[in-house]
């Protein structure tokens, strides 16, 4: 079971509840009409055409970007952080894969294909799949540069030389022992550096005419709306309530 903390609240009469909850009634209709102009806002980038051929393994064998669609007109991509020395991906993002599982099929008949991708090879990639049961599509990238044009995967040399621009900023070298150690990385099997090599993030891709368009991408806390798990804590009682990560793979609970 998970630590309880003392609760810290206020009590009231039911009156007082509602005048409350109407209060904050009008905040929440506030937050709803802004993120509907948000998602026009999305929607108004302007494309850019995709003219790079991108090679990706699934389970069905080789594929293009373009096959991805599976005949849709939109796909989105969930990078999910999986290199290729992880011994399992990122317990945050299997979290957030464990949300989307279910409702892909109804993206799917709604003219969207969701897939995820990562850089493990694809064999690591269906050992896992199987482990979890999932069922949504995911490709492996291992050996194109998808990761790294869309600021999802670096190299040694940009993570501990140049830097490298992650989120819509440039980031500072790593030295070759950072002071702070992922508490994620030994979950993956691998050291601090390696594991940050990888970086979650969302890509939208748009296919007109045959010709691929990329339309956006969010990173860090802009996946934060997508973590299903964190919509539902934040409409409990207690909200996050967390000191860290406290999270695991959904098989792991309850292990030492």
């Amino acid at each position: 079971m998970p630590k309880q903390q003392k609760w810290t609240h206020k009590t009231g009469t039911r009156e007082e509840w509602l005048a409350a909850r109407l209060t904050l009634l009008e905040s929440e209709k506030e937050f709803t009409r802004r993120g509907d102009e948000l998602a026009q806002q999305r929607q108004q980038l302007p494309w850019v055409r995709v003219d790079k051929e991108y090679q990706f393994a699934t389970d069905e064998g080789g594929d293009s970007l373009v096959g991805l669609f599976r005949g849709r007109s939109q796909l989105l991509v969930y990078h999910l952080m999986f290199g290729p020395d992880y011994i399992a991906p990122c317990p945050s993002c299997s979290a957030i894969a464990d949300g989307f599982n279910g409702f892909t099929i109804h993206l799917e008949n709604h003219d969207v294909m969701l897939w995820a991708i990562s850089r493990a090879p694809i064999a690591k990639l269906q050992a896992y799949k199987s482990r979890l049961e999932w069922t949504f599509p995911w490709a492996s990238s291992h050996g194109s540069d998808f990761n790294s044009d869309y600021s999802v995967g670096f190299t040694e040399d940009q993570q501990r030389k140049q830097g490298l621009e992650y989120n819509y900023r440039r980031e500072d070298p790593i030295p070759a022992n950072p002071s702070r150690s992922s508490p994620h990385a030994a979950m993956c099997g691998t050291d601090t550096l390696t594991y940050l090599r990888e970086r979650p993030g969302i890509s939208a891709f748009a296919l007109e005419d045959g010709v691929v368009y990329h339309t956006y991408s969010s990173y860090g806390r802009g996946v934060d709306g997508l973590w299903g798990m964190y919509q539902w804590l934040d409409r409990a009682p207690k909200g996050r309530n967390e000191d860290g990560p406290w999270w695991r793979r959904r098989d792991e609970y309850g292990k030492s």
